[in-house]
């Protein structure tokens, strides 16, 4: 009768267990766990599968007070990645923590370049704004004892990774509900990407809002953009141009209700005497163009804030009370929006 292998104890392996069970040097399994690309695809295979089978972590390097972190985007360029940067820095400046900057043009997914390199460089930790690792890569900084913390996840994050967002739920439902209760009936969402989570769940908001009183939704009137300038004016031009055009319409980002702005100008149309404008995010710029822009606070350097919060607590070793945060979401009235016009 075969002898049965007691579930290995996280921690009790060595290196040289490792390499030991593969048939390696204990250079070679060094050199996975550094990242290096000079290993054998195939060898690398059978490491990676040894170090998760003994659910092998480095021990904690450093001290919160020192090294730095990297911060990658989705993408940044804009207002709304500058307001997560400003939340990062006013809490990693008072430690001493240097912040690493990197984007991934638009994308959702790290390469394994990336990965190796930050394992290379070995930070703090890492911050991952609308973006996320595959498993594969969670386990290798794991190993690393390396933490990610995800700001404003695009998709349902893993139960272990720590992340924090806001209602983006609520958001759409207050947005939604202001115009209902100034009296619109035909109110045109532009929202973001189909593919990112806090699209679909303000979208799910701006519905519920219309289901709550009866009123029907024009599924013509739904459309999705980038969170950008040109999707709010591009389509804005489109709903504008209809002949039955909306008397109202939420924009899924203050860049994109800026767009929407500019295509009323251009039409001809006053707003918010002939269209109410609502963005999201609040940004500095909506307060100051005109009309100043309706919208709802998206809390952005706290959210950044709380994330670096939890990233250092997990630095230091320290359990965190929760892996989910959701701040509130609260709209702002401002000038854009009124009453729809008279027939």
């Amino acid at each position: 009768m075969a002898e049965k292998r007691s579930p290995a104890v996280p921690g009790s392996a060595t290196i040289a267990t490792i390499a030991r069970e593969v048939g390696v040097s204990s250079a070679t399994v060094s050199k996975v766990l550094n990242g290096r690309s000079d290993v054998a695809a195939g060898t690398r295979a059978r490491v990676e599968a040894s170090l998760e089978r003994h659910r092998y972590r480095r021990r904690a390097r450093r001290s919160s007070g020192e090294g730095q972190i990297d911060l990658m985007f989705h993408e940044f360029g804009s207002d709304w990645a500058l307001e997560i940067i400003r939340g990062v820095e006013a809490v990693t400046t008072p430690h001493e923590v240097n912040v690493v900057l990197s984007q991934l043009g638009g994308g959702h997914r790290p390469p394994q370049l990336w990965v190796d390199s930050v394992i290379a460089r070995r930070p703090l930790g890492v911050l991952l704004v609308m973006c996320s690792l595959t498993e594969q890569q969670r386990q290798q900084l794991r190993r690393q004892s390396i933490p990610v913390v995800v700001i404003d996840t695009y998709s349902a994050s893993a139960a272990s990774v720590p992340a924090v967002g806001s209602n983006n739920w609520s958001g759409g439902l207050l947005a939604t509900r202001h115009l209902l209760d100034l009296g619109h009936r035909r109110i045109a969402m532009i929202s973001g990407p189909l593919d990112v989570l806090c699209s679909r769940a303000r979208t799910a908001g701006f519905r519920c809002a219309h289901e709550e009183l009866g009123v029907s939704i024009d599924a013509e009137l739904v459309r999705h953009g980038n969170f950008h300038l040109d999707a709010g004016y591009a389509h804005g031009i489109e709903l504008l141009s209809r002949p039955d055009r909306p008397t109202a319409i939420f924009a899924g980002s203050d860049l994109q209700a800026l767009g929407v702005l500019r295509a009323a100008r251009e039409l001809g149309l006053d707003v918010p005497a002939d269209l109410s404008v609502v963005g999201y995010d609040n940004l500095p710029v909506s307060a100051w163009i005109g009309p100043a822009l309706t919208t709802v606070n998206q809390p952005l350097r706290d959210m950044a804030g709380t994330a670096t919060r939890m990233l250092l607590d997990l630095a230091r070793g320290n359990a965190l009370p929760t892996s989910r945060i959701d701040l509130v979401a609260e709209l702002v009235v401002r000038e854009s929006t009124a009453p729809p016009p008279r027939p």
